[in-house]
């Protein structure tokens, strides 16, 4: 195409310049404008792909802009669920279990027994098919979903943190904005955490960089951090998914004691794996096969000799 046109204005050019109608000057002005000018409009027809792509992708986000889903954000019995990916299968069966406020529930169980289920539909991340979670008499549903997750924390078995410093990782955890968190507020947060002294033993402080995944820091340091960034929103549920099971007894140990800090003078829920880290709470459930088969202290249960003194007796055993 490009010596094509090269070609027609040397044709028409040349005419052009015999007949005495455009000077030698303008003739090289045109050929070069016109050259390049060529050179560019082919070069359009390379983009016709990205433009294809972003034209579909410009409609997907348009569709998920203009969509309405179940559980809104942004706008203002017993349970029983199924993941929208697995509808055949039935995780919740007539679960029904109560939390009074400032005590410290444990959930105990075999995996896939619903825990972490019962964890989610506390957060809102799905709605129960049948049932209602309520906090404080009130149906979450009928909460904002954004401000209702203001007063919740979560520290996962895995703790998530991102190439940046310590400050950075911790200051995620804020519900208003970062330039009004007080350097008070983070060490009370760190304090409580039990990983306030670790900080301010580094040399950079809270500016010390924690690499990308937190890969500078143990599994027990990550563990701290991240309950400090869940405590720095001072939250009033306090959820627990299995938050020591990933480390080690001497982490273990320092991690437990972090939690049983931060759990005082709040509701906690917390999903057991190793049972040692729970005996103390105020009350147990036992849940099998979606539904709570048991309840009662960690001494009730026993008693009971039942799922849970089953449970307990294969953890120890496990043991040696």
């Amino acid at each position: 195409m490009t010596f094509w046109v090269i070609a027609l204005v040397f044709w028409y050019g040349s005419r052009l310049v015999a007949d005495f109608k455009r000077t030698t000057f303008q003739f090289f002005i045109g050929l070069m404008s016109t050259t390049f000018s060529a050179i560019q409009a082919g070069n359009v027809f390379s983009f016709v792909p990205d433009i294809s792509s972003a034209k579909s992708a410009a409609s997907d986000v348009i569709k998920l802009l203009d969509s309405m889903p179940e559980i809104d954000a942004e706008s203002p019995e017993n349970v029983h669920f199924r993941y929208p990916t697995r509808p055949g299968v039935r995780v919740l069966r007539n679960l029904n279990l109560t939390v009074e406020p400032g005590t410290y529930v444990a959930l105990v169980g075999a995996s896939g027994c619903g825990k972490s289920t019962t964890i989610q539909l506390i957060e809102r991340f799905y709605d129960p098919l049948a049932g209602t979670v309520y906090l404080d008499e009130q149906p979450i549903t009928k909460l904002n979903v954004a401000e209702y997750r203001k007063h919740i924390a979560l520290v996962s078995q895995e703790p998530t943190l991102y190439a940046g410093t310590i400050r950075f990782n911790i200051l995620l955890g804020a519900t208003k904005p970062r330039e009004e968190v007080t350097q008070e507020e983070i060490e009370t947060a760190c304090r409580n955490a039990n990983i306030l002294e670790f900080i301010q033993s580094l040399p950079d402080g809270f500016d010390t960089e924690v690499g990308g995944k937190g890969s500078q820091l143990s599994g027990g340091q990550k563990q701290r951090i991240a309950i400090a960034r869940a405590l720095l929103r001072n939250p009033k549920v306090l959820l627990l998914d299995e938050a020591t099971s990933a480390l080690d007894s001497n982490s273990e140990k320092v991690v437990q004691e972090a939690l049983d800090q931060a759990a005082k003078g709040r509701t906690t829920i917390a999903i057991a794996h190793r049972l040692s880290t729970i005996q103390n709470a105020d009350c147990i459930y036992f849940i099998k096969d979606g539904a709570v088969a048991e309840a009662g202290t960690h001494d009730e249960l026993l008693a009971l000799k039942g799922g849970y003194y089953e449970y307990v007796q294969l953890q120890a055993l496990s043991k040696k």
